[in-house]
């Protein structure tokens, strides 16, 4: 997985109105996810789906801040002996709110057909972009950092 930090620039507030967006969003590929699901770990899926889960660690923040993440593109394929399978990617095609330090579901890897020799799932590209929302004058004019944590588990 890659990623990279992002630096959101909010215009100095001068006068009461709306010169201010509020809501910023990233690039729509500033973090790009990659990797591979091995036939162990898709023996164990329940359901034929991997969930990938997303969370927030607050570094220095202020609770009035909201950040979500969605997701466009990615190809899934399956490797190895296998008749009859597919993979493919479903879900976090729009803005999902992103929980401060509990997982909540963002998209699944899904495999249908019967496991074979070697089997394995390489998925790759699956560009991610940011939203941040709640940016006021109310909330206090410094900086504020989080980590963005991805996880893929059984759905």
């Amino acid at each position: 997985m890659g990623g990279s930090n992002w630096t959101v620039s909010v215009p100095a507030i001068t006068e009461a109105g709306s010169n201010y967006a509020g809501t910023y969003e990233s690039a729509n590929n500033l973090i790009t996810i990659s990797g591979s699901l091995p036939g162990s770990f898709l023996t164990l899926l329940s359901g034929g789906a991997a969930r990938v889960s997303v969370h927030y660690n607050p570094i220095s923040w202020n609770n009035s801040l909201h950040l979500y993440a969605k997701r466009s593109g990615g190809t899934a394929t399956v490797n190895g002996v296998c008749i009859l399978c597919s993979a493919s990617i479903n879900g976090g095609t729009t803005y999902t709110e992103i929980p401060q330090t509990v997982d909540t579901a963002f998209f699944t890897i899904n495999f249908t057909g019967g496991l074979g020799l070697g089997n394995s799932i390489t998925y790759s590209g699956i560009n991610v972009q940011l939203q941040i929302s709640g940016v006021s004058v109310t909330v206090p004019a410094t900086s504020y950092s989080s980590q963005v944590v991805f996880t893929i588990g059984p759905n």
